[in-house]
């Protein structure tokens, strides 16, 4: 899925610039304490690298816990985005870098080494080739280090991934006036469902960057234009990681719909693959 030339691709690095114009101090402190809720473990001096760092918002809060942070994305806006966020915060900060690159690329991976906490939230399954881009991230674990990941859960039905997927496509190679069309249905379609349930849409709209630092308009944006996707069931990530590297799953948080699951798993004093 995703992997032909031929196929459309959204641009994430345009939606996260329209996202650091809002960004605040408190979605950054909230954030900051997202990625430390998360890998509850203390990132003084570690190294850590966000793999697909987007915005640039969890690699600042990564080195703001103390980790000596690596960040690099395929899309160029993205690492233009990341850049902006380390020139404002940690301006000729020797322990943060930024570069262009892909999870996919396994001789780009090949020079990088292997890190403390290897990072990547809602990403792999965005490459077109997930399975071989979590493999790949997952060689990036050192013995004794946390791979960290977000995938989107697959979910069959009408309403399911395979359906999602076709239309995440047709945004992506839509007219910008239907893309516009189509974002303003789902964003009030998303407003009244709210309301319908008794629920402030408001309310939630204001705290929803109380979910990890993030905009309520940029996730759902990201979320019509996503594509290349993929998702997975728990099970299959869990098994896949298991069986490639005998990792432990130190902790989940399993959605039960579209959305993203949290997997943290711990490396041993060696990796193990077939």
């Amino acid at each position: 899925m995703g992997n032909r030339a031929t196929d459309p691709a959204f641009a994430f690095g345009e939606n996260w610039a329209r996202f650091l114009k809002a960004l605040s101090d408190e979605r950054i402190e909230i954030a900051t304490r997202s990625v430390s809720t998360l890998v509850a473990r203390d990132l003084r001096d570690k190294t850590f690298i966000d793999i697909g760092s987007g915005s640039g918002l969890f690699s600042l809060a990564a080195r703001r816990l103390g980790a000596r942070v690596y960040s690099f994305d395929y899309d160029p806006r993205s690492v233009a985005c990341t850049q902006e966020l380390r020139q404002r915060f940690f301006p000729r900060d020797e322990h943060w870098t930024v570069e262009q690159g892909s999870v996919l690329d396994e001789g780009y991976l090949a020079t990088l080494g292997q890190f403390d906490v290897v990072f990547s939230w809602g990403v792999l399954h965005h490459t077109g080739k997930m399975w071989t881009a979590i493999e790949n991230a997952a060689r990036l674990v050192r013995a004794g280090g946390l791979f960290v990941i977000g995938i989107y859960n697959f979910r069959g039905g009408r309403r399911g991934t395979a359906t999602w997927a076709r239309l995440k496509r047709w945004y992506c190679g839509a007219p910008r006036w239907q893309q516009l069309a189509w974002e303003t249905a789902y964003l009030a379609w998303d407003f009244a469902s709210y309301a319908a349930v008794g629920r402030n849409p408001i309310k939630m709209i204001r705290e929803y960057k109380t979910r990890r630092g993030m905009s309520w308009r940029r996730d759902v944006i990201d979320w019509l234009g996503g594509y290349p996707y993929e998702a997975a069931t728990p099970g299959e990530i869990l098994e896949f990681v298991r069986r490639k590297f005998h990792f432990e799953l130190v902790k989940q948080n399993i959605d039960c719909q579209l959305a993203v699951s949290e997997f943290v798993f711990e490396s041993g004093t060696r990796h193990h693959t077939q």
